[in-house]
């Protein structure tokens, strides 16, 4: 790509229909108060568009449209099979939109567009993997008893209306690992974005339009967070399916508990990478650095902490510095650029805070630590490692959300696994070996949802979640089904033939 075409790209027009309205009972209903959120580009700062944002109006016709569609509609009724078909047609429709997604994802949050572009594809696939699961999974079982002459049936039935909450740095994936286990299991979603990244969703909404899903199954609102935890506090909702911050996870479950409400929650992270002594060290600085720039370090699952011996721990940093060294900061449009800048500038503020905390605790600054001096507008940050960090300073404990490392130095193996442990969050960790089966002893160790031997691989087919404050239940693949079931036992007298067929 020459400068003139990703800059051409860059400033396309917005690829959503209508950002002004909300996506309630199967139709675009227009705000009652006209109430409003600006959504800005990341790298130059310029508004991108208006979005409609709810009041506690809209966001009950959304719960209401919901709860109608699940107890009145024939929606929680028809076949698992019909709603697979669905989730085929929104799958083929994400991936006619799959370029408009990926603009979304880089214009509003700042990951580089080449990165979205290959990413985004996969939320498609998401939704066609949970369509296979219609025949894989058994909805409804035939089961051994212990009452003599009876018959069992396990029935696994929807959990109801669902409201799902995502966060701003990845909408499209969070939204789809949300959305396509509840449609399959046959309940109806309140879908709540972010005003930081609402594009993904409303995309979500015009092709579940396009492709006649049922009206009230699929209702898309952008909220604050006021609004938002008027759907928490509903009784007409049967589930929440959050992602975010742990401290806004914490507010939701002990909502959730008053009223007894099924939750899932995927929280924060301060994630551990341990590099044993005898992995080569370049290797784990480049594969460290990289990691470090998706998405400009606003992910979860970011491995934010490193663990080494303090004899090699020298060594390493000069690693680092030199695999820093070649990341290039610009425009998420820019080919050239390998890191983004932060999403918005309340979030480039809350890194630079962290930074001098960090510097005023008495950590080391490496590399970074400031804005790129190259570039005079967006919300940029230098990708930034510190030595010297204390395991219970704040930036070794506390989820930044941003490009910076903790470097922490251990006495052996034993400690690296305990410094690595002590922390209030447990969503994922990698340990950087050459013997695999000496990762494995080590993973089985740590108190953590995902381990990834020498990356920050993670694996939603099989589930993810995390350990501790790092959230409640796991999404992706079967286990990320569960959440959205109900489990019913049923005891029948016994005498209809043993093997006839049960329906779904």
């Amino acid at each position: 790509m020459t400068g003139i075409d990703w800059e051409t790209t860059a400033n396309q027009p917005v690829p959503i229909r209508t950002p002004d309205r909300f996506f309630i009972g199967g139709e675009w209903v227009a705000p009652r108060d006209g109430l409003a959120a600006q959504v800005t580009r990341p790298d130059t700062e310029e508004p991108l568009y208006s979005v409609a944002v709810a009041t506690k109006a809209e966001m009950s016709a959304a719960v209401a449209a919901a709860r109608e569609a699940f107890d009145d509609g024939p929606w929680s009724r028809i076949s698992v099979a019909e709603r697979a078909d669905y989730l085929r047609a929104i799958a083929a429709g994400l991936r006619e939109r799959s370029a408009d997604l990926a603009w979304l994802w880089a214009a509003e949050v700042g990951i580089l567009h080449s990165v979205a572009r290959r990413e985004t594809a996969h939320m498609a696939d998401v939704f066609d993997e949970y369509a296979e699961l219609s025949t894989a999974f058994g909805f409804v079982e035939e089961r051994a008893t212990k009452l003599r002459g009876k018959r069992a049936v396990l029935a696994h039935e929807p959990v109801g209306v669902v409201g799902a909450i995502l966060a701003w740095n990845g909408p499209s994936i969070s939204i789809a690992y949300k959305v396509a286990p509840a449609i399959l299991a046959g309940c109806t979603v309140v879908l709540k974005s972010a005003p930081e990244a609402p594009g993904e969703a409303l995309v979500l909404a015009e092709v579940a339009e396009e492709v006649g899903l049922p009206a009230g199954v699929l209702n898309v609102v952008t909220a604050d967070r006021d609004v938002s935890e008027l759907l928490v506090r509903d009784a007409r909702v049967d589930k929440i399916s959050f992602t975010g911050s742990t401290a806004a996870g914490r507010r939701i479950a002990a909502l959730c508990a008053e009223r007894i409400a099924r939750v899932s929650l995927e929280l924060g992270g301060k994630s551990a990478a341990l590099i044993l002594d005898d992995y080569d060290l370049e290797r784990a600085a480049s594969t460290l650095a990289r990691a470090q720039c998706y998405i400009s370090g606003q992910v979860c699952a970011a491995l934010t902490r490193v663990v080494i011996s303090r004899h090699r721990r020298d060594d390493f940093l000069e690693a680092m510095r030199s695999a820093q060294a070649e990341v290039r900061v610009g425009s998420q449009f820019d080919p050239a650029s390998t890191m983004g800048p932060l999403a918005t500038n309340v979030q480039r503020a809350r890194v630079e805070r962290y930074i001098a905390t960090g510097l005023r605790q008495g950590a080391t600054l490496v590399t970074g630590g400031g804005r790129p001096r190259h570039l005079s507008r967006g919300y940029f940050v230098e990708p930034t490692t510190f030595a010297a960090v204390e395991p219970h300073s704040s930036i070794a404990q506390e989820e930044i959300f941003g490009p910076v490392l903790a470097v922490i130095d251990c006495d052996d193996e034993r400690n690296a696994i305990r410094i690595a442990n002590d922390s209030i969050y447990g969503l994922n960790a990698a340990v950087f070996t050459h013997d695999e089966d000496r990762a494995l002893g080590v993973a089985r160790a740590l108190r953590s949802g995902s381990v990834g031997h020498n990356g920050p691989f993670v694996d939603y087919s099989i589930g993810f979640g995390g350990f501790k404050q790092s959230g409640v239940g796991r999404e992706g693949g079967v286990q990320g089904l569960l959440p959205y079931l109900e489990s019913k036992t049923i005891v029948l007298s016994g005498n209809s033939t043993p093997d006839r067929r049960i329906g779904s």
